[in-house]
């Protein structure tokens, strides 16, 4: 089969790769019909990953057909249609008993992270069961991608973590795919106000569509001092970090409020600047967590009765054997203007 395959930061290669069998009675093989690219993919490109070796197949979100099952497989079989989780969990050990199933101790992130990942014609999915979702009948592909990883992550990382509220002002720190994911889920809980902050003009555009009711472009580097304005000196009652990067984590401990929750999101590669010596006595709690889809069912829920529609986050389509052009986009969102991309695998 043909497969997007790393090679060290700023290297890859859509090359042959071997089919994917079983290799436990608890896997499923998938044809991918639909996947799609992560920041977190580009975070592994830049090398920020290091655990993710070389000749790793890249991914951990998509939809495809079960083309076989291992003999312990008992919720799936060949021809099912399946939303792919970007985390797998055997839900037996002691993590996924408690629902931390990122964290499960034979599982958790590891689709192109530690084991082959889904930017590819077919997938291994360990322990099927609990790692796959049956796809309805009539039932949109491409929004449904978006229930892999972008959705689950946006909200249980930052809406949730951060305890959004009824009333709360909330301030998005990156409008990206996953910012604009936590975007869409805070808003079931009616924020008063939703500040989403990025230097894409175009990005922050989209984000007064998708609900955002203030929006701040920080090329010149005031978006603390906007917020404030805005706040009327207070800060955000919940300050979201949807990028990875010191300088917008640092900005999270500048706007949030007494009392207030800075949740963070993004993946950090590099260490980051901790202002105790401001936040000691703000009564601030800090979240940091690694998605573990146990939102997922509800989430999709909402995405089949419309009342989100993550779909509208997808902005270019490619064929699967175009991927290498699609990171080429993905990776200059800011020109291309581009949020999600889907790749068909035709």
């Amino acid at each position: 089969m043909k497969a997007l395959v790393y090679h060290g930061p700023g290297k890859m290669a859509w090359e042959e790769k071997p089919k994917p069998c079983i290799t436990k009675p608890t896997d499923a093989v998938v044809k991918i019909l639909k996947t799609t690219i992560c920041g977190t993919d580009l975070h592994i490109m830049k090398g920020d990953l290091p655990d993710v070796t070389d000749g790793r197949i890249i991914g951990h979100e998509g939809v495809g057909i079960v083309e076989e099952t291992g003999t312990a497989v008992s919720s799936f079989k060949k021809d099912d249609h399946v939303i792919i989780s970007c985390i797998t969990s055997c839900g037996k050990c002691e993590y996924c008993k408690k629902g931390m199933y990122s964290h499960c101790i034979d599982g958790g992130w590891i689709l192109g992270n530690l084991i082959d990942g889904t930017q590819a014609e077919y997938a291994r999915i360990p322990y099927a069961d609990n790692s796959l979702y049956h796809i309805p009948e009539g039932a949109d592909e491409e929004a449904l991608v978006m229930l892999s990883d972008i959705l689950p992550t946006g909200f249980e990382c930052g809406v949730v973590n951060g305890q959004v509220k009824p009333g709360d002002t909330i301030a998005i720190v990156g409008a990206g795919p996953i910012g604009m994911a936590a975007l869409l889920t805070s808003q079931f809980y009616t924020p008063a106000e939703v500040i989403v902050i990025d230097t894409d003009e175009n990005r922050l555009a989209v984000a007064k569509t998708f609900g955002a009711t203030h929006t701040i472009n920080n090329t010149d580097g005031k978006a603390s001092e906007n917020v404030m304005k805005l706040t009327n000196g207070k800060g955000v009652d919940v300050a979201i970090e949807a990028v990875g990067a010191s300088a917008t984590f640092e900005l999270c401990e500048t706007i949030v409020a007494a009392g207030g929750h800075i949740a963070n999101i993004g993946v950090h590669g590099k260490s980051v600047t901790l202002h105790m010596e401001t936040l000691w006595s703000r009564n601030i709690t800090i979240t940091t967590r690694l998605v573990d889809t146990v939102t997922t069912p509800m989430l999709f829920k909402t995405v089949q009765s419309k009342k989100i529609e993550p779909k509208k986050l997808i902005t270019h389509r490619f064929k699967l054997a175009q991927i290498i052009e699609a990171y080429d986009t993905f990776g200059n969102a800011a020109k291309e203007k581009a949020l999600k991309v889907i790749l068909t695998n035709e």
